[in-house]
Protein backbone atom coordinates (compact mmCIF):
# COMPACT_ATOMS: atom_id res chain seq x y z
CA UNK A 1 0.00 0.00 0.00
CA UNK A 2 1.33 3.20 -0.95
CA UNK A 3 2.64 5.62 1.75
CA UNK A 4 0.41 9.20 1.60
CA UNK A 5 2.28 12.11 1.91
CA UNK A 6 1.14 12.64 5.56
CA UNK A 7 2.47 9.22 6.60
CA UNK A 8 5.57 9.73 4.31
CA UNK A 9 6.85 13.29 6.41
CA UNK A 10 5.83 11.81 9.70
CA UNK A 11 8.07 8.40 8.84
CA UNK A 12 10.81 11.60 7.93
CA UNK A 13 10.37 13.18 11.48
CA UNK A 14 10.71 9.96 13.66
CA UNK A 15 14.03 9.54 11.82
CA UNK A 16 15.31 13.25 11.66
CA UNK A 17 14.81 14.45 14.72
CA UNK A 18 17.41 12.27 17.29
CA UNK A 19 19.85 13.61 14.36
CA UNK A 20 18.73 17.43 14.82
CA UNK A 21 18.96 17.04 18.60
CA UNK A 22 22.39 16.21 18.22
CA UNK A 23 23.56 18.57 15.91
CA UNK A 24 24.00 22.70 16.73
CA UNK A 25 21.15 24.53 16.53
CA UNK A 26 19.70 24.83 13.17
CA UNK A 27 19.22 28.64 11.69
CA UNK A 28 15.73 30.64 12.09
CA UNK A 29 14.65 31.31 8.47
CA UNK A 30 12.37 34.27 8.04
CA UNK A 31 10.73 35.24 4.51
CA UNK A 32 9.84 39.27 4.15
CA UNK A 33 7.79 39.01 1.28
CA UNK A 34 6.24 42.14 -0.31
CA UNK A 35 2.94 42.69 -2.57
CA UNK A 36 3.27 44.41 -5.79
CA UNK A 37 6.25 46.20 -4.72
CA UNK A 38 8.34 47.14 -8.10
CA UNK A 39 12.19 46.45 -8.74
CA UNK A 40 12.84 50.13 -8.52
CA UNK A 41 10.83 50.78 -5.36
CA UNK A 42 13.63 50.00 -2.58
CA UNK A 43 16.63 52.22 -2.28
CA UNK A 44 18.78 49.79 -2.82
CA UNK A 45 18.05 49.50 -6.05
CA UNK A 46 18.15 52.85 -6.55
CA UNK A 47 15.34 54.58 -5.61
CA UNK A 48 15.59 58.19 -4.11
CA UNK A 49 12.23 59.54 -3.70
CA UNK A 50 11.84 57.94 -0.62
CA UNK A 51 13.41 56.17 2.07
CA UNK A 52 13.57 52.62 2.59
CA UNK A 53 16.54 52.49 5.29
CA UNK A 54 15.78 49.24 6.99
CA UNK A 55 15.66 47.60 3.54
CA UNK A 56 18.64 49.37 2.50
CA UNK A 57 20.87 48.19 5.58
CA UNK A 58 19.71 44.74 5.29
CA UNK A 59 21.04 44.72 2.12
CA UNK A 60 24.27 46.20 2.99
CA UNK A 61 24.64 43.22 6.27
CA UNK A 62 23.71 40.40 3.03
CA UNK A 63 23.67 39.95 -0.46
CA UNK A 64 21.53 41.83 -3.20
CA UNK A 65 20.59 40.33 -6.17
CA UNK A 66 19.35 41.95 -9.31
CA UNK A 67 18.45 39.45 -11.39
CA UNK A 68 15.68 37.48 -8.66
CA UNK A 69 13.05 36.29 -10.61
CA UNK A 70 9.32 35.21 -9.91
CA UNK A 71 7.85 32.29 -10.67
CA UNK A 72 4.83 33.77 -11.97
CA UNK A 73 3.76 37.67 -12.14
CA UNK A 74 0.36 37.17 -10.04
CA UNK A 75 -0.39 37.13 -6.62
CA UNK A 76 -1.73 32.98 -5.71
CA UNK A 77 0.25 31.61 -8.03
CA UNK A 78 3.73 33.65 -7.21
CA UNK A 79 3.39 32.17 -3.93
CA UNK A 80 2.57 28.75 -4.71
CA UNK A 81 5.60 28.62 -6.41
CA UNK A 82 7.49 29.76 -3.54
CA UNK A 83 6.03 27.63 -0.88
CA UNK A 84 6.14 24.49 -3.11
CA UNK A 85 9.64 25.06 -5.26
CA UNK A 86 7.55 24.05 -8.23
CA UNK A 87 6.58 25.43 -11.27
CA UNK A 88 2.69 26.88 -12.08
CA UNK A 89 2.20 24.06 -14.37
CA UNK A 90 3.43 21.12 -12.19
CA UNK A 91 1.59 22.53 -8.87
CA UNK A 92 -1.32 23.37 -10.54
CA UNK A 93 -1.87 27.22 -9.30
CA UNK A 94 -2.16 29.00 -12.28
CA UNK A 95 -4.63 31.82 -11.31
CA UNK A 96 -5.58 33.55 -8.28
CA UNK A 97 -9.29 31.18 -7.73
CA UNK A 98 -7.07 28.31 -7.51
CA UNK A 99 -5.40 26.89 -3.82
CA UNK A 100 -2.96 24.88 -2.89
CA UNK A 101 -3.46 21.78 -3.29
CA UNK A 102 -3.22 19.36 -0.55
CA UNK A 103 -1.36 16.70 -1.96
CA UNK A 104 1.87 19.71 -2.74
CA UNK A 105 4.76 19.84 0.22
CA UNK A 106 5.24 23.28 1.54
CA UNK A 107 8.62 24.63 2.86
CA UNK A 108 6.60 24.56 6.49
CA UNK A 109 5.47 21.06 6.09
CA UNK A 110 9.44 19.85 4.90
CA UNK A 111 10.84 22.01 7.94
CA UNK A 112 9.08 20.10 10.56
CA UNK A 113 11.19 17.00 10.70
CA UNK A 114 13.55 18.92 11.57
CA UNK A 115 12.14 20.50 14.63
CA UNK A 116 10.92 23.79 12.92
CA UNK A 117 7.91 25.91 14.00
CA UNK A 118 6.34 27.78 11.61
CA UNK A 119 4.19 30.89 11.32
CA UNK A 120 2.26 33.24 9.02
CA UNK A 121 1.65 36.41 9.27
CA UNK A 122 0.10 38.62 6.37
CA UNK A 123 -1.78 36.78 2.86
CA UNK A 124 -2.21 33.49 2.61
CA UNK A 125 -4.48 34.48 -0.45
CA UNK A 126 -6.72 31.63 -1.15
CA UNK A 127 -8.76 30.46 -3.76
CA UNK A 128 -11.68 27.77 -3.67
CA UNK A 129 -11.85 24.17 -4.48
CA UNK A 130 -15.12 22.81 -6.45
CA UNK A 131 -16.60 22.01 -2.88
CA UNK A 132 -16.73 25.48 -2.13
CA UNK A 133 -14.01 25.19 0.44
CA UNK A 134 -10.28 26.13 0.57
CA UNK A 135 -6.83 24.85 2.02
CA UNK A 136 -5.82 26.54 4.99
CA UNK A 137 -2.21 27.20 5.94
CA UNK A 138 -3.18 25.18 9.41
CA UNK A 139 -3.22 22.45 6.97
CA UNK A 140 0.05 22.99 5.01
CA UNK A 141 2.28 22.97 8.10
CA UNK A 142 2.20 26.19 9.74
CA UNK A 143 1.52 25.98 13.70
CA UNK A 144 0.28 29.59 13.61
CA UNK A 145 -0.97 31.94 11.32
CA UNK A 146 -2.83 35.71 11.49
CA UNK A 147 -3.84 37.72 8.79
CA UNK A 148 -5.90 37.28 5.12
CA UNK A 149 -7.43 34.61 4.14
CA UNK A 150 -9.42 35.76 1.46
CA UNK A 151 -7.83 37.85 -1.55
CA UNK A 152 -10.11 40.59 -1.71
CA UNK A 153 -10.05 41.37 2.02
CA UNK A 154 -6.15 41.50 2.01
CA UNK A 155 -6.69 44.69 -0.04
CA UNK A 156 -7.47 46.65 3.37
CA UNK A 157 -4.97 47.83 5.26
CA UNK A 158 -7.08 49.03 7.65
CA UNK A 159 -8.65 45.90 8.24
CA UNK A 160 -11.51 45.21 10.92
CA UNK A 161 -11.26 42.22 11.51
CA UNK A 162 -8.08 39.03 10.52
CA UNK A 163 -8.13 35.90 11.25
CA UNK A 164 -6.18 34.29 13.49
CA UNK A 165 -5.94 30.35 13.27
CA UNK A 166 -9.39 29.44 11.74
CA UNK A 167 -11.18 32.18 13.69
CA UNK A 168 -12.05 35.56 12.15
CA UNK A 169 -10.88 38.22 15.02
CA UNK A 170 -11.72 42.59 15.60
CA UNK A 171 -8.41 44.23 15.04
CA UNK A 172 -7.59 48.00 14.95
CA UNK A 173 -4.52 49.09 13.19
CA UNK A 174 -2.66 49.76 9.92
CA UNK A 175 -1.77 46.05 7.95
CA UNK A 176 2.34 45.45 8.04
CA UNK A 177 2.00 47.08 11.40
CA UNK A 178 -0.13 44.14 12.82
CA UNK A 179 1.99 41.74 11.32
CA UNK A 180 4.95 43.28 12.56
CA UNK A 181 3.56 42.99 16.03
CA UNK A 182 2.77 39.11 15.40
CA UNK A 183 6.22 38.18 14.44
CA UNK A 184 7.98 40.13 17.27
CA UNK A 185 5.81 38.06 19.80
CA UNK A 186 6.54 34.93 17.99
CA UNK A 187 10.48 35.48 17.76
CA UNK A 188 10.56 36.08 21.69
CA UNK A 189 8.47 32.56 22.21
CA UNK A 190 10.28 31.19 19.99
CA UNK A 191 13.73 32.66 20.54
CA UNK A 192 15.38 29.15 22.24
CA UNK A 193 13.91 26.59 19.42
CA UNK A 194 14.13 27.14 15.51
CA UNK A 195 11.59 28.77 13.61
CA UNK A 196 10.25 29.57 9.86
CA UNK A 197 8.62 32.98 9.83
CA UNK A 198 6.70 33.55 6.87
CA UNK A 199 5.83 37.66 6.83
CA UNK A 200 3.73 38.13 3.15
CA UNK A 201 2.59 41.50 4.03
CA UNK A 202 0.31 43.14 2.00
CA UNK A 203 1.94 46.32 0.79
CA UNK A 204 2.08 48.60 -1.71
CA UNK A 205 -0.94 46.77 -3.38
CA UNK A 206 -3.91 48.54 -3.68
CA UNK A 207 -5.98 49.75 -1.76
CA UNK A 208 -3.74 52.72 -1.66
CA UNK A 209 -4.47 53.71 2.07
CA UNK A 210 -1.30 54.96 4.70
CA UNK A 211 -1.11 56.14 7.68
CA UNK A 212 -1.70 59.86 8.10
CA UNK A 213 1.63 60.49 9.88
CA UNK A 214 3.31 58.62 6.73
CA UNK A 215 1.71 60.20 4.07
CA UNK A 216 2.45 63.38 5.64
CA UNK A 217 6.00 63.15 5.15
CA UNK A 218 5.34 63.02 1.26
CA UNK A 219 2.48 64.97 0.53
CA UNK A 220 3.53 67.98 -1.95
CA UNK A 221 6.78 66.19 -2.94
CA UNK A 222 4.84 64.90 -5.73
CA UNK A 223 2.12 66.39 -8.75
CA UNK A 224 -1.17 65.04 -7.70
CA UNK A 225 -3.76 64.61 -9.79
CA UNK A 226 -6.23 65.63 -7.19
CA UNK A 227 -4.57 67.46 -3.91
CA UNK A 228 -7.39 66.03 -2.25
CA UNK A 229 -6.36 62.46 -3.28
CA UNK A 230 -2.94 62.30 -2.80
CA UNK A 231 -1.99 58.74 -4.11
CA UNK A 232 0.82 59.02 -5.30
CA UNK A 233 2.35 60.19 -1.77
CA UNK A 234 0.17 57.68 -0.45
CA UNK A 235 2.28 55.01 -2.66
CA UNK A 236 5.55 56.48 -0.83
CA UNK A 237 4.25 56.54 2.59
CA UNK A 238 3.00 52.93 2.22
CA UNK A 239 6.64 51.53 1.40
CA UNK A 240 7.60 53.86 3.77
CA UNK A 241 5.92 52.33 6.28
CA UNK A 242 6.28 48.96 5.20
CA UNK A 243 10.12 49.35 5.71
CA UNK A 244 9.63 50.59 9.26
CA UNK A 245 7.51 47.66 10.17
CA UNK A 246 10.30 44.96 8.40
CA UNK A 247 12.75 47.37 10.91
CA UNK A 248 10.93 46.30 13.53
CA UNK A 249 10.61 42.74 12.61
CA UNK A 250 14.91 42.57 12.42
CA UNK A 251 15.40 44.50 15.52
CA UNK A 252 13.26 41.83 17.74
CA UNK A 253 15.67 38.95 16.05
CA UNK A 254 18.42 41.51 17.63
CA UNK A 255 16.77 42.07 21.08
CA UNK A 256 16.15 38.22 21.21
CA UNK A 257 19.42 37.58 20.77
CA UNK A 258 19.16 35.26 17.33
CA UNK A 259 19.67 37.44 14.39
CA UNK A 260 23.27 36.27 13.84
CA UNK A 261 21.94 32.47 13.84
CA UNK A 262 19.16 33.56 11.24
CA UNK A 263 18.75 33.95 7.18
CA UNK A 264 16.38 36.52 6.07
CA UNK A 265 15.19 36.60 2.77
CA UNK A 266 13.50 39.49 1.30
CA UNK A 267 11.61 39.77 -1.80
CA UNK A 268 8.34 40.50 -3.74
CA UNK A 269 5.68 38.22 -5.34
CA UNK A 270 5.09 40.20 -8.67
CA UNK A 271 5.76 43.83 -10.36
CA UNK A 272 4.23 46.60 -9.59
CA UNK A 273 1.00 47.29 -11.13
CA UNK A 274 -0.23 49.92 -13.26
CA UNK A 275 -4.48 48.32 -12.52
CA UNK A 276 -7.47 50.73 -11.62
CA UNK A 277 -7.04 50.25 -7.93
CA UNK A 278 -3.76 51.52 -7.73
CA UNK A 279 -4.65 54.39 -9.23
CA UNK A 280 -1.96 55.30 -11.53
CA UNK A 281 0.68 55.35 -8.56
CA UNK A 282 2.59 52.96 -9.35
CA UNK A 283 2.87 54.31 -12.96
CA UNK A 284 3.85 57.77 -12.11
CA UNK A 285 6.81 56.54 -9.92
CA UNK A 286 7.64 54.23 -12.26
CA UNK A 287 8.39 51.48 -10.21
CA UNK A 288 9.53 48.81 -12.31
CA UNK A 289 11.66 50.63 -13.50
CA UNK A 290 14.59 50.94 -15.77
CA UNK A 291 12.28 47.48 -17.05
CA UNK A 292 9.32 47.37 -19.13
CA UNK A 293 6.27 45.45 -18.31
CA UNK A 294 4.33 44.78 -14.78
CA UNK A 295 2.03 42.48 -13.38
CA UNK A 296 0.28 40.08 -15.59
CA UNK A 297 3.21 40.01 -17.65
CA UNK A 298 6.51 38.60 -18.38
CA UNK A 299 8.39 40.96 -19.24
CA UNK A 300 11.16 42.17 -17.30
CA UNK A 301 8.94 44.36 -15.10
CA UNK A 302 6.21 41.77 -13.94
CA UNK A 303 8.88 39.27 -13.24
CA UNK A 304 12.13 40.85 -12.18
CA UNK A 305 11.65 41.71 -8.14
CA UNK A 306 14.01 43.16 -5.33
CA UNK A 307 15.69 40.68 -3.66
CA UNK A 308 18.22 40.38 -0.70
CA UNK A 309 19.62 37.48 1.45
CA UNK A 310 21.28 38.24 4.74
CA UNK A 311 22.72 35.50 6.79
CA UNK A 312 25.68 36.29 8.74
CA UNK A 313 28.95 34.77 8.81
CA UNK A 314 27.38 32.64 5.83
CA UNK A 315 26.00 34.85 2.70
CA UNK A 316 28.67 37.73 1.71
CA UNK A 317 27.53 41.42 3.20
CA UNK A 318 27.82 44.57 1.09
CA UNK A 319 27.81 42.28 -2.41
CA UNK A 320 25.34 42.52 -5.31
CA UNK A 321 25.10 40.10 -7.55
CA UNK A 322 23.43 39.10 -10.99
CA UNK A 323 23.19 35.60 -10.68
CA UNK A 324 19.52 34.40 -12.10
CA UNK A 325 17.39 32.93 -9.07
CA UNK A 326 14.11 31.88 -9.04
CA UNK A 327 11.44 31.97 -6.91
CA UNK A 328 11.06 27.93 -7.25
CA UNK A 329 14.81 27.92 -5.55
CA UNK A 330 13.59 29.58 -2.47
CA UNK A 331 12.27 26.21 -0.64
CA UNK A 332 14.86 23.81 -1.23
CA UNK A 333 17.42 26.19 -0.49
CA UNK A 334 15.92 27.41 3.02
CA UNK A 335 15.21 23.39 3.24
CA UNK A 336 19.20 23.42 2.79
CA UNK A 337 20.03 26.16 5.19
CA UNK A 338 18.28 24.09 8.07
CA UNK A 339 19.90 20.70 6.95
CA UNK A 340 17.40 18.96 4.90
CA UNK A 341 16.35 18.53 1.41
CA UNK A 342 13.37 18.13 -0.80
CA UNK A 343 11.92 13.74 -1.14
CA UNK A 344 12.15 13.23 -4.52
CA UNK A 345 8.68 11.97 -4.64
CA UNK A 346 7.75 15.94 -4.36
CA UNK A 347 9.24 16.42 -7.57
CA UNK A 348 10.33 20.15 -6.80
CA UNK A 349 11.42 22.08 -9.63
CA UNK A 350 13.84 24.96 -7.79
CA UNK A 351 17.37 24.20 -7.16
CA UNK A 352 19.18 24.03 -3.64
CA UNK A 353 21.19 27.71 -4.16
CA UNK A 354 22.65 28.11 -0.90
CA UNK A 355 26.22 27.52 -1.87
CA UNK A 356 25.67 29.75 -4.71
CA UNK A 357 24.17 32.47 -2.30
CA UNK A 358 27.12 31.88 0.39
CA UNK A 359 29.54 32.49 -2.91
CA UNK A 360 30.60 28.77 -2.50
CA UNK A 361 30.04 27.47 -6.04
CA UNK A 362 29.12 29.14 -9.38
CA UNK A 363 25.81 29.35 -10.89
CA UNK A 364 24.23 26.41 -12.84
CA UNK A 365 24.29 26.45 -16.24
CA UNK A 366 20.07 25.57 -16.76
CA UNK A 367 17.12 27.16 -18.53
CA UNK A 368 14.12 28.97 -16.56
CA UNK A 369 10.67 28.86 -17.46
CA UNK A 370 7.28 31.04 -17.08
CA UNK A 371 4.15 31.11 -18.48
CA UNK A 372 0.97 33.22 -18.13
CA UNK A 373 -2.32 31.25 -19.29
CA UNK A 374 -4.76 33.34 -17.71
CA UNK A 375 -7.37 35.76 -18.04
CA UNK A 376 -7.99 34.93 -21.82
CA UNK A 377 -4.31 35.45 -22.89
CA UNK A 378 -1.24 33.56 -23.22
CA UNK A 379 2.58 34.84 -22.73
CA UNK A 380 5.40 32.15 -22.00
CA UNK A 381 9.24 32.77 -21.87
CA UNK A 382 12.49 30.63 -21.64
CA UNK A 383 15.55 32.26 -20.20
CA UNK A 384 19.23 30.83 -20.28
CA UNK A 385 22.17 32.71 -19.07
CA UNK A 386 21.91 36.29 -20.47
CA UNK A 387 19.20 35.15 -23.18
CA UNK A 388 15.58 35.36 -22.65
CA UNK A 389 13.01 33.91 -25.06
CA UNK A 390 9.47 35.81 -25.00
CA UNK A 391 6.48 34.37 -26.61
CA UNK A 392 3.62 36.98 -26.31
CA UNK A 393 0.40 35.22 -28.55
CA UNK A 394 1.91 34.46 -32.16
CA UNK A 395 4.83 37.05 -31.41
CA UNK A 396 8.44 35.95 -30.93
CA UNK A 397 11.07 38.12 -29.36
CA UNK A 398 14.51 36.81 -28.18
CA UNK A 399 16.60 39.65 -25.85
CA UNK A 400 20.56 39.58 -24.36
CA UNK A 401 19.18 41.22 -20.48
CA UNK A 402 23.15 41.92 -20.32
CA UNK A 403 23.07 44.40 -23.20
CA UNK A 404 19.32 45.20 -23.26
CA UNK A 405 17.39 44.83 -20.04
CA UNK A 406 14.78 46.90 -21.10
CA UNK A 407 13.68 44.34 -23.89
CA UNK A 408 13.73 46.99 -26.91
CA UNK A 409 15.55 44.75 -29.53
CA UNK A 410 14.79 41.45 -30.37
CA UNK A 411 18.03 39.28 -31.45
CA UNK A 412 15.46 36.10 -32.86
CA UNK A 413 16.91 36.79 -36.69
CA UNK A 414 20.75 37.29 -35.20
CA UNK A 415 20.72 34.22 -32.91
CA UNK A 416 18.63 31.49 -34.83
CA UNK A 417 19.92 28.93 -33.07
CA UNK A 418 19.19 29.99 -29.57
CA UNK A 419 15.74 31.33 -30.32
CA UNK A 420 15.37 27.53 -31.73
CA UNK A 421 16.30 25.75 -29.17
CA UNK A 422 14.90 27.95 -26.31
CA UNK A 423 11.76 27.17 -28.01
CA UNK A 424 12.51 23.68 -28.29
CA UNK A 425 13.50 23.55 -24.43
CA UNK A 426 9.60 25.71 -23.46
CA UNK A 427 7.63 23.35 -25.49
CA UNK A 428 9.46 20.04 -24.15
CA UNK A 429 8.71 22.29 -20.18
CA UNK A 430 4.94 22.91 -21.22
CA UNK A 431 4.24 19.34 -22.20
CA UNK A 432 5.20 18.35 -18.75
CA UNK A 433 2.32 20.17 -17.24
CA UNK A 434 -0.43 18.17 -14.79
CA UNK A 435 -3.24 16.94 -16.31
CA UNK A 436 -5.96 17.89 -13.50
Amino acid sequence: MPLTRRHALQLLASASLPSAMAQPRRPNLVILFADDMGWGDVGFNGRKDWETPNLDRLGSQGTIFTRWYTAMPLCAPSRACLLTGKYTIHHGVRNNSTDIPASEVTVAEALKPLGYKAALFGKWHRGRLPDGGFTHPLDQGFDETFGYLDARHAWEHFPKTLYRGRSEVPVKGYSCDLMADESARFIKENRANPFLLYVPFIEPHFLIEAPDEDVALYKGKFKEKDPNEPHRARYAAMIHRLDTAIGRILKALEENGVADNTLVLFTSDNGATFETGNKGAANYHDSNRPFRGQKRSLEEGGIRMPALVRWPGKVPSGKKTDIPVHMTDVMPSLLAAAGGKPDAAWKVDGRNMLDVWMGKTPAPERTLFWEWQAETWNMYAAMRGDFKLLEIGDNRFLYNLREDPGERRTLAQEYPEIFQQLRKELAAWLATARKN
